[in-house]
Parts: C-alpha cells; structure tokens; sequence
C-alpha cells in the first residue's frame, strides 16, 4: 500500500466513526416554559425540528408551537403516533398543538413522510400544578366546537393551495433542468457510446458543459440541496441528504478539473457534469410524479369535508331565517325541503322523507323518516319536507366525529411501520459508512484510474439509497385506508386496529341490536275463530292501544303499518304480567298470557300447539280471545336483520368463524342461529360475564372480534383484539371499541375485514419493494459485481432508479384507491345444528379443572383463583395477587409453568 492508500484508509475509519457520533451522539433537550399553568415550547421547523428533543412534565397541558419556516410536501403534518395526534402545519406559518401527557415516557414525533423526527420526554410530574387566578389557557386556546369543522375546511384549502405551489415549482425546475441538460447528456453518450465524431466539439467544451450544468446544480437542486443540508446541520440526514452530498461531490470534482485541469494526472481529468445534470433532473421529476400521486392519497378527507352543507334554514321566533351552518346551536328548529342536504344532526320533528344517507353510512338505499326518528348532517333528503330539530352540531356532528377519527387513524402507526421505523433509524448513516467504506475500497484495490472509479462508486451509493420508500410504505397505505373504510360507513379508530382486524379468525356477534333489529316485531298471526287476521289484529291494536309494554308497541305498529282502522276502546284493564283486557267495537277482547285466558274462563286448549311452535322458534306467543272465545295467537320475536345472515355467509367464507353470544335462553338462543346460520353459540350469559367469555374464546388461542351495539357490551369490545361497535347503539360501547360501523349493519364487519386484508397486504408489497430495491441496488452500486463481470452502476443509472423505487411505492398505495366494497353472497343455510355453550355450564366445568400457580406451584381450580393473566392466548391463574404481580415481573421466567396451567 502506498502512502496515499494508507492516508485514505484511516480517512475513511475516521469518518465512519465520526459519523457514528454525529448520528446517534447525545442530544441536548430543551426544557418546556411553564407559563399560567401550560407547558409551552417553539419549535422550528426548517429542514428539522430544533430543538429535536423536549421535556415536558406529566399531567400539564402542552402547547408545542411548530414555526415552519419552508415549503415541501415533507413537513406539511406533523405526527405523534403514540399520542393518536397530528396537526397539517402551513408553510410559513405557526401552528400550535395542544395536547396533556398522561403518562410519563418517551415519545417520537416525525414529518408526514416519517422522514424528519423529534422526541417528546415525558417525565412523571410530583404535584399538579394550579394556574395562578381562574384562567384555563389550555381549554381557552381551544378552538369553539361550532368552528371546528370550518377550520378543517381552511387546513384543508391551505394544504390544497400549497400544493398546488409545489407541484407547479417543480415543474418549472424540472423543464429549465432537462432543457439544460439535455444538449450535455447528448454529446456525452454520442461520443462515449457510439464514438460518434459528428457531435460538435462545443458541447464537449468543459466550460461550455460546467455553464449549461451550474443552472441545473444550483436552481434545478436547489430544493433538494436545502433540505439536504439543513437535516444535517440538524445532526439527521434523508434522501436529499444522500443525494447533495453524492451530487455536490460530483460536481465539485468536476469543477476541479476543468477550473484547475493541471492539479490531477491526465487519466483522472474526466468531468461528471452530465450526471449531475441528470441526476437532479430526474429526482425533481420523480417527485413532481410523487406529489401528484400523492395528493391523490389524502382525497377521503377532502370529500368528507365536500359533503358538509354551507347553510341551514332556522326558523327562530317564528321567523323563517337562512345562516351559515356554524351557527346553528343545539335546540334549533331547521326547515329542509326536498333535495337539500341535511344541515347538522337532527331528530325530525313533522313531515316524512325518504333520506340518501350513503355518503355517511355507506348503505346505498334510502332510509325512510319519519317524526322521533334522527337525521345525519350532510345527508341528502330526497322527497318530503322535514322541519327538525337540531341535537349535534359542529365538533360533536357524526361527519365531525368521522373526520376526526380519520384523522386519528391516519396519525397513528401500524405495528408493521416498526420495521420500517427501526431500519429508517440507521439507514442513511449506514448507507454514508458503505459509501465511505466503497471509495475506500476501490482507492485502494480497484484498477486504474483508481480515483474516478473511487468517486463514482461513491456517488453511485450515496444516489440509489432511497429511504423515502421505507418511510412511505406504511403511512400512504393507511392513508388510503381508513379513508376508504370512512367512505364505506366504517370508522377507523387506529392504524393499529386496521392491521390487527386482517388477522381475526373468530367474530363474536352479540343478538340484540346487532343481529337482531333490537326491538320486538310481530311476525305471526294464527287465527281460529271467526276473525280473520287483519280484523283481529285490529280489534288487538285498539285494546293494547293504551298500554305501555313493549309487546303491545308492537302490535300497534304493526297495525299502523298495514294502514288498518283502528276502533275506539273502553273499559281499558291492565293485569300486570298477565295482559289487558276492554272493551273493543262492543267485543269483549282479551290479550295476553294463556294463564289470563284461563282465569276469565276461556278455553285455550286449541291455542296451546300453537304456542308450542312459536315459542320453539324463538318468538313470544301473545293469546287473543273476543267474546269469550279463543280467537288466534301473536307471535312477537325481535326479528334478524335483513342482510344478517348473508353477512355471517360471507364471514364463513372469509374463514372466519361466527359465535352469537345472548342472555337469552339456550331455546331462543338457537332458533336465532338457526335464522342466520351460526353453529356456535353462547347462551344465558349476564352483561358482567361477556368480557369473560372473551377471555376465554382468546384462551383457545383465536384472534377476536366482538361486535355490540350496548353499554353491557363495552367492556367486552374492550377486551376483545378488535372491537366493533355498531353506530346506531350506545355512546359508550362507541367510545370502547376500535372500529365503528355506522349503517348498524353487519356487513360492516365483512368489508372491515376485506378492507384490512387488502390494506396489510398492500403495505406488504409496498416494504418488499423498497427493502428489496435497497438491499440490491446498494451493493450493486457499490461494485460488488465489478470483479467478476466487470459491471458497475452509473450514478444516472442510480438516479433513474432511485426516483422509481418511490415511484412504485406511491404507486401501489395508490392502487389501494381502486377498492370497492362488494355485495353480499346469498345466505347458505345450514344444515347443522348449532351447538349451544350455557354460561352455566362453562362455569361447571371450570370448577372441575384443575390448574396450577406457576410461581408458588399450588394446586387451584379457576373458580377458586384471585388473579388471571392471559399469556399468548394462555389463562394463567394465580392464588394471590403477591403471586401475580411476581409473575408480572418478568414472565419469560415463568412462560413454562403458565403453559403447563392450560
């Protein structure tokens, strides 16, 4: 080795190791300002956060004031993934984030491309706090509800608009790039390739090349070279990192030798100045392609926020009033004439309609109102007038709560971005090791002329590493997603959620509200006296007319329904438990129980078969008698939803198994299952006891999905790997569960699986394609294959690729965008009895197992345990909780004794 070769060789140690300091050395932390009780910090935002790193204190409200001093799609959002928060940040603009720790920890906040990170410490605060005087800054900084959805619609625009500037700059910069580039590009390859003599000696003039080329170096790079240098005055680095210094080397080589020729022996004064030329070129085209593949990503918020409606027509004090639908308050009564969208959320007052609720729920037929029923905000009514009253307006609108949502979803990060995140942490430094490491190389062993082949395998490495496609992978898929499942009437709470539902196997569906109406129906009458049905069912309607039961309500609508002409009733009689009796048109009518029959003398022998077959399917049998004589049955059942079965169809064919779990009885229970076709079902189990049989489905080691509309079913949804509330049920089991379905439907379920399938495997292709790229194209880059075949990767080459890799990635996410949901098979019957599972019977036979605490090693049985873990879809039990909490400590240890407690 020559001296020269030594001098490089610990040149090239050195700066590896200096690399390793500068990347991944101590940070220097800020410490927030406390001010009037709030947490305050600024931070800049131009090619990096400074500071990057910031201490807060636990439970106190934070404003972070994000001062963006740049333009760029890169640093338009910022995402804090663990705290399910992200805000847009305008260009040149401040924003503030408003947030309260709750726990104490580290937390990665990141650019929108993953690409630019800061992290928040959270250290665990002593005492709370109190703000000098009666002021809440925090909750005063807040943006009013009746604005929230308006200030969406201004980001949005603002986002919109800045984009629009980008793409528009980038393709300036990429005309004024390639029509410069090309006459050097031209006579480079003419000469070079095909040895043509023809190409004028002018374009191959050093001078003439470096004039044509410097325009494209400094005006054509400029954005890249901005951000590239910015992030690592940051102490951070990124594509454009990778790709100014690659350049910058490039064409400060060949500035040399043509400035100073005389400096470098004859066989090195080759000039690069066409590869700079392309290699900008390209990267700014390939983004300009980018930024418009990628504004397709983000359409599903812009079309929720197109569906609100501007104004509403109040009437307010007798005055009919038209105002903008910000200030609409609650309580309001609002007039909507047909065609019109449906301001705010409302509960119908007078007039019936029929009402396309699609753009919300996803359902495309429309639902018919009438007074006591709810209207969506941004619903269309087709037919009739309706003069409602205003319930939900602003930020607590359903389309404010879907966005926002959304907007959550789309923050959070899937458990799959971890391997992206975990290699984008280390991949650009490693990638400026192996480019260091190559030049050295080749200086040192290559063939002559050593320093051209050094430098060009360099820039070669440093040009074709692109990260971008790691960091986009996960987050453009997502993006995607959960837009499209907001379209389809399923909301999305987490990325996490999303990824986790494409891995259930087992959907456990509670009956009431969920695969029932959740509200009885009549669904027979059998007549055998001299009344035919709809005559009986009158004279039935009028006597229930004045009761308060849930049966009577059915019967009486069902008369109303069938338009029929109810009689006036006297000598009204309710018998508690039993039924009513009255007087009817001069009839004597009585309703209820065989039990009340009975007790006013009437026979009900010829009624009681009867009452047999409709119980045994599930129904309540009501007994009608007029004059004393037995004169037909009622039967009322909470009825299955029209599409249930065919949902539970396609969830079979999905390879999903469908469990029904009621508080019904093991009879009622499986004449429901038997409707839809579920063959396991779990009977006679209280609301308490519901997360249990959760627990204990996850102990079979099944991935499960619960699916419940009450607040008995929240803390089941809790439980449960995912939980998906149905939309129409309650506030609290919405707020416990994952995943919303807001049409109240279960083919929800079926599409919010299909949807997560499709979205995981679509992040699957998009992490091949870009770890796959890199792991080929660097070391291909590098030289590896010069030594045997004698190829080596052109830095153009490497431009050209580099600029695909993101290309392919943006491109299949956007493939995503082409999903549709599909309709639903035709329900199968089945044919095989399904087997019923009491809860009593499961707790017999829980008392009869025998299991073992691994950590004191005593015998128990589950029914005598104090503590329970589920460990990998194992139930540990404890006979202490000294015994539990030691387990907890480190459960590796005792990962044997739980599986021998199965």
């Amino acid at each position: 080795m020559t001296v020269a070769d030594i001098v490089v060789v610990v040149a090239a140690v050195a700066a590896i190791a200096g690399l390793g300091w500068f990347f991944f050395g101590p940070r220097r932390a800020r410490m927030a300002q406390l001010d009037g009780g709030v947490q305050r910090v600024a931070v800049t935002v131009r090619g990096g956060y400074s500071p990057d790193v910031i201490k807060v204190r636990q439970g106190l409200p934070v404003e972070m004031v994000f001062d963006r001093q740049e333009s760029g799609d890169c640093t338009s959002h910022v995402v804090f993934p663990d705290l399910q928060l992200s805000a847009a940040t305008p260009a040149y603009k401040r924003t503030t984030v408003r947030f309260t720790p709750a726990q104490s920890g580290s937390f990665g906040f990141a650019c929108g491309m993953n690409m630019i990170h800061g992290t928040l410490v959270v250290e665990r605060g002593e005492e709370p706090v109190v703000p000098n005087g009666d002021e809440h800054p925090a909750e005063q900084a807040a943006p009013p509800q009746a604005t929230a959805a308006a200030a969406a619609v201004d980001v949005e625009a603002a986002q919109a608009e800045e984009r629009r500037t980008e793409i528009a700059d980038l393709t300036r910069r990429v005309l004024i790039g390639a029509v410069l580039t090309a006459p050097v590009l031209f006579a480079v390859m003419a000469q070079s390739l095909f040895g043509a003599h023809w190409v004028p000696a002018v374009l191959l003039n050093h001078w003439v090349q470096l004039a044509l080329i410097t325009p494209v170096m400094f005006y054509t790079g400029w954005p890249i070279h901005r951000t590239g240098w910015l992030t690592l005055a940051h102490r951070g680095a990124d594509m454009n990192s990778l790709i100014t210094l690659g350049t910058t080397a490039a064409y400060g080589y060949s500035l040399l030798v043509t400035v100073a020729p005389r400096l470098l022996p004859a066989d090195l004064r080759e000039v690069y100045f066409e590869a700079v030329g392309v290699i900008l070129t390209l990267i700014l085209l390939g983004r300009l392609f980018e930024a418009r593949a990628k504004a397709g990503t983000g359409e599903a918020i812009r079309a929720l926020l197109g569906l609100q409606a501007r104004a509403a027509r109040v009437v307010r004090g007798g005055v009919e009033t038209e105002i903008p639908v910000d200030e609409v308050i609650a309580g309001d009564e609002v007039l909507i004439r047909p065609g019109e969208k449906i301001p705010v959320d409302a509960t119908v007052l007078t007039g019936q309609s029929a009402v396309d609720e699609s753009m919300v729920t996803g359902e495309s037929m429309p639902v018919s109102k009438h007074p006591g029923d709810t209207v969506i905000g941004a619903t269309i009514n087709t037919t009739g007038s309706l003069r409602v009253r205003a319930t939900k307006v602003g930020a607590d609108s359903m389309l404010a709560q879907i966005i926002k949502m959304v907007q959550q979803a789309q923050a959070s990060k899937a458990p799959i971005q971890r391997l992206a995140d975990a290699t984008s942490a280390y991949f650009v430094p490693v990638v400026m090791a192996i480019a260091i490491a190559a030049f050295a190389v080749w200086f040192v062993a290559g063939p002559p002329p050593t320093l051209t082949l050094a430098l060009v395998s360099a820039v070669a490495v440093l040009i074709i590493a692109c990260p971008c496609a790691l960091g986009l992978a996960t987050p453009l898929s997502i993006m995607v997603g959960t837009g499209k499942g907001a379209r389809a009437g399923i909301l999305i709470r987490s990325a996490e959620a999303l990824e986790t539902a494409h891995k259930l196997d087992t959907i456990v569906l509670d009956k009431t509200g969920t695969i029932t109406a959740g509200k009885p129906a009549l669904t027979d009458i059998a007549t055998i006296g001299v009344f035919g049905g709809q005559e009986l069912l009158a004279l039935v309607a009028a006597a229930e007319s004045d009761s308060e039961h849930p049966l009577a309500a059915a019967i009486t609508a069902a008369a109303r329904d069938r338009n029929l002409a109810v009689p006036r009733v006297s000598g009204f009689d309710s018998i508690t438990g039993k039924g009513v009796q009255a007087t009817v048109a001069g009839h004597a009518v009585v309703v209820g129980t065989a039990r009340l029959l009975g007790d006013a003398g009437i026979d009900t022998s010829a009624l009681d078969p009867i009452s047999v077959q409709l119980s045994g399917e599930g129904k309540t049998p009501i007994l009608a008698a007029v004059d004393g004589r037995a004169a037909g049955v009622f039967a009322v059942a909470d009825t299955v939803k029209a599409d249930s079965a065919a949902a539970i169809t396609a969830l079979r064919r999905l390879g999903v198994e469908v469990v029904m779990i009621t508080g019904d009885n093991a009879r009622t229970a499986a004449a429901i299952a038997r409707q839809v076709g579920v063959t396991r079902v779990l009977a006679e189990v209280l609301p308490e006891h519901k997360a249990g049989e959760i627990r204990r489905l996850q102990a079979e080691r099944r991935r499960v999905g619960m699916v419940g509309d009450g607040i008995n079913d929240a803390p089941a949804l809790a439980q449960a790997d995912v939980g998906l509330a149905i939309g129409t049920g309650a506030d609290v089991a919405i707020e416990a569960a994952d995943i919303t379905l807001i049409s109240g439907s279960l083919a929800g379920v079926v599409t919010a699986i299909r949807l997560s399938r499709s979205t995981m495997r679509n992040i699957r292709q998009n992490l091949f394609f870009a770890l796959v790229y890199n792991a080929v194209g660097i070391p291909l880059a590098a030289g590896v294959l010069y030594p045997m075949l004698g190829l080596r990767l052109s830095p153009m080459i490497a431009a050209a690729a580099m600029a695909l890799s993101s290309l392919s990635v943006v491109g299949n996410a956007n493939r995503l965008r082409r999903w549709k949901t599909t309709p639903l098979p035709a329900a199968e019957q089945v044919t095989t009895e399904p087997r019923v599972e009491t809860h009593t019977e499961q707790v017999d036979a829980r008392r009869q197992t025998t299991t073992v605490d691994p950590v004191c090693g005593m015998e128990l049985t589950p029914a005598t345990d104090t503590e329970q873990r589920v460990v990998d879809g194992t139930t540990v039990y404890f006979c202490s909780p000294h015994c539990a909490n030691t387990f907890d400590a480190d459960p590796n240890h005792y990962t044997t004794a739980a599986n021998g407690a199965r």
